[in-house]
């Protein structure tokens, strides 16, 4: 599976973590994120990540900024993205579940790096329930 990762410098540690894990079971990841500590802005790296999830270029994606907030909100902008800022691995498995989300959002600054490893772990194997979920997803949509 290919899986497109993002985050500022609140995320560098957080991303090489789940990049090893992501390649570790296999997958393919392209990375847009940052590798330092230094001051960015976190949409110039939530875009990358929603545009190859949007295009199909990548299956899911994975953001990280210090609340997971702001760039959640950059990745949300992109239509048929469903950004779920999850803090732990319940929301994760509830964002895939009933709201087929297709990027994760992570909170550096409120959840522990092996905490982060676990979300995404539950975020990629847990499948859409669809039903009636599936209605109230395809009402998200403004287009």
């Amino acid at each position: 599976m290919k899986i497109s990762i993002g985050n500022d410098h609140a995320g560098p540690d957080y991303k090489k973590a789940i990049v090893d894990y992501l390649e570790a079971k296999g997958h393919q990841v392209i990375n847009h994120g940052t590798d330092t500590l230094d001051s960015v802005d976190y949409p110039d790296f939530g875009h990358p990540v929603a545009v190859d999830v949007e295009s199909g270029k990548a299956q899911f994606g994975i953001v990280i900024c210090g609340s997971g907030n702001g760039i959640a909100m950059t990745a949300n902008k992109h239509q048929g993205i469903r950004c779920a800022l999850s803090w732990t691995k319940e929301i994760s498995a509830l964002a895939r579940q009933h709201n087929d989300a297709n990027i994760v959002s992570i909170p550096a600054r409120f959840t522990s790096i092996q905490q982060a490893v676990e979300i995404v772990e539950t975020f990629l194997n847990t499948d859409f329930e669809g039903g009636r979920h599936a209605n109230r997803v395809n009402k998200i949509s403004c287009s």
